[in-house]
């Protein structure tokens, strides 16, 4: 295993923050799987998931059994870690910027595509490499001018030229689930079955750009690009990506924990970049995917004390009560009822909410919502 630690932009005098990253297996394996944990950085399920599999990882590399390199971050994000106001974690917006530390990561499409795509030939294998290079020429040549955007340019760089590249996330409160693009499904069907997902949600380009999509769309937009164009120069993904939701930020056990590093293992012996001599079947899935474009986001109309009637996990049937919000000043309850039949897949922590503010989500089949598909 090598430790490496990468210094970001200093925000102030006096302060520095560091990221780290774990690499295993052989460098020059022509493989890689890249996996972080906790870029919103109170989330973390992720960061103990990442601390068991680093023991599993260290263990298979001293036994010569990793057929690729798999660089591990654990800790995804040290500023939003240090973030505190009143005395509660603020990891997912730096305060500084509002930004979302998941969101506004580059177009890379448009950072490589004019140029990469007159150097592709007949070869895959070598098309592939031409994009990776492309995209890595780019972000050695970024310089961010912030310590957020330093951040982001680090962990692309330690991601662009992966083959998968995991992103490990949790809800408030909720079941674990699976977000990934359309192109990238066949490739990771395997992880979501290994990990039991409840709930799979798919799109192609839910907007924003988050990380796992800033990795994976430059690779079927260029595709597009070139069959648009009549060239039958061969691209295939080049990196399929995904975010992992494991399951509500209070779910932090070892017992969990370690269910799920063994999952990823499970899967990473799937795919051959673990040969130990096991060979796990891939289990049965648990749930269909289904359109991120029909998740429904339920809303509060009036302000009040939350009371839900069905659990994370529930399957609810269009109409059905999902929760109640009480107004005990007017005495008034509103009846927050589902829009759609699906899933119950993930639902606020705490139990006030004002008015307008979101209460859970149901993963329907139909896709219904068009524009932005991912929330602040």
């Amino acid at each position: 295993m090598q430790r490496i630690d990468h210094p970001l932009l200093s925000s102030s005098l006096g302060s520095h923050r560091t990221l780290t990253s774990f690499h295993f297996g052989p460098s020059n394996a022509g493989r890689k799987i890249y996996i972080q944990a906790s870029l919103h950085a109170e989330e973390l399920p992720g960061m103990l998931v990442a601390h068991h599999l680093r023991g599993l990882l260290e263990a298979a590399e001293a036994a010569g059994q990793l057929e690729a390199q798999v660089v591990l971050v654990p800790v995804a994000n040290p500023i939003g870690l240090a973030q505190q106001l009143n005395h509660k974690p603020m990891g997912r917006f730096e305060l500084g910027s509002s930004e979302n530390f998941n969101r506004h990561y580059p177009d890379l499409t448009r950072a490589v595509g004019p140029e990469v795509i007159a150097q592709l030939g007949d070869d895959p294998a070598a098309n592939v490499r031409r994009v990776r290079d492309a995209i890595g020429q780019f972000l050695q040549a970024w310089v961010p001018d912030t310590e957020l955007q330093s951040l982001r340019r680090c962990l692309l760089l330690l991601a662009h030229d992966a083959e998968v590249m995991i992103d490990l996330h949790c809800d408030c409160e909720g079941v674990m689930h699976f977000y990934t693009e359309e192109p990238c499904w066949p490739a990771l069907e395997a992880l979501s079955r290994f990990l039991g997902s409840r709930t799979t949600l798919l799109a192609k380009n839910s907007g924003n750009l988050p990380i796992d999509e800033c990795l994976s769309n430059v690779w079927w937009q260029l595709a597009e690009q070139l069959n648009a164009a009549g060239s039958i120069k061969p691209l295939h993904q080049g990196c399929c990506s995904c975010t992992i939701e494991l399951r509500g930020e209070l779910d932090v056990s070892h017992t969990l924990a370690i269910q799920d590093a063994h999952a990823i293992l499970n899967w990473m012996r799937h795919v051959n970049v673990l040969r130990d001599g096991q060979r796990p079947s891939v289990p049965q899935a648990l749930c269909e995917a289904t359109p991120l474009a029909g998740s429904e986001t339920l809303h509060a109309r009036s302000s009040g004390v939350v009371v839900f009637a069905v659990e994370p996990g529930a399957v609810l049937t269009q109409g059905q009560l999902v929760a109640e919000v009480i107004n005990p000043i007017d005495n008034q309850i509103e009846r927050v009822l589902a829009g759609v039949d699906g899933v119950f897949y993930a639902r606020i922590r705490d139990r006030y909410i004002t008015a307008g503010g979101e209460l859970g989500k149901i993963a329907g089949a139909q896709a219904f919502r068009t524009g932005p598909l991912l929330g602040a």
